[in-house]
């Protein structure tokens, strides 16, 4: 996707030339419970979060609160006025913090487009070590954007004109055919099937092979054609 001036978007070259600001951080979100793919290879200074870790409560079936998060990127050197640079290891887990901060009312956030794969062909450098960081004082932010909607929501209105339930899932998870995506790693469902009048599009179907993100009009086609919508304003609901 092309990137705009002050897009949250971001291309692995605006980050590479971007890298030696010091109010800027990154932030590899994984798949993973351990970091051994992060320390492998990862974006030079990124720190490394495991997403559900990260971003879920404790205990409860929740994200976490906002003063959660900002303890964690305190504690990670991360002042409220400092810029985050966030990817996915795979990609999706990027967007997935992205939309998670944003709820909970964090600002100053970008999105790598194409992840560690496409900074990796892009031939940009690497590197193996854990960045340093002294914790900061960081106040949780107000409540951000109203981005989700509750089970009951979605209960009570099911089957409703002007309302899509979109699942991004893989095929064989939106047929019930298996609960978890391969390799077998915990996103969180616990029962095969899908919610029912559910359409599906596979969130890949959204992204290049290189992980960057289909240009606006492609996603708005496909998006459009998904939802059996294409020419209509419709309440789109995706899980």
């Amino acid at each position: 996707m092309t990137q705009t001036d002050g897009s949250t978007l971001v291309s692995a070259a605006w980050l590479a030339e971007n890298l030696e600001n010091p109010n800027l951080h990154v932030i590899e979100v994984s798949s993973a419970s351990d970091d051994a793919s992060y320390r492998e290879a990862h974006v030079p200074g990124a720190h490394w979060w495991f997403w559900k870790g990260a971003l879920w409560h404790e205990t409860d079936r929740a994200f976490a609160a906002s003063e959660a998060l900002a303890e964690r990127l305190g504690g990670m050197g991360i002042g409220p006025d400092d810029e985050i640079v966030l990817y996915g290891e795979p990609v999706q887990f990027g967007t997935y913090a992205f939309w998670v901060l944003k709820m909970a009312g964090f600002q100053n956030l970008k999105l790598l487009d194409g992840s560690k794969k496409r900074w990796i062909a892009d031939g940009m450098p690497v590197s193996t070590d854990a960045p340093g960081a002294a914790p900061v004082a960081h106040p949780a932010p107000d409540g951000g954007e109203i981005l989700s909607v509750g089970r009951d929501d979605i209960r009570d209105r099911l089957g409703e004109p002007g309302r899509v339930l979109l699942d991004v899932r893989s095929p064989e998870e939106y047929r019930g055919e298996r609960v978890m995506p391969p390799p077998g790693f915990d996103h969180g469902a616990e029962r095969a099937g899908r919610i029912p009048g559910a359409a599906h599009l596979f969130f890949r179907e959204l992204l290049n092979e290189d992980d960057t993100y289909k240009d606006r009009e492609e996603l708005a086609r496909i998006l459009g054609a998904a939802a059996a919508a294409p020419d209509n304003e419709i309440e789109l609901v995706l899980y």
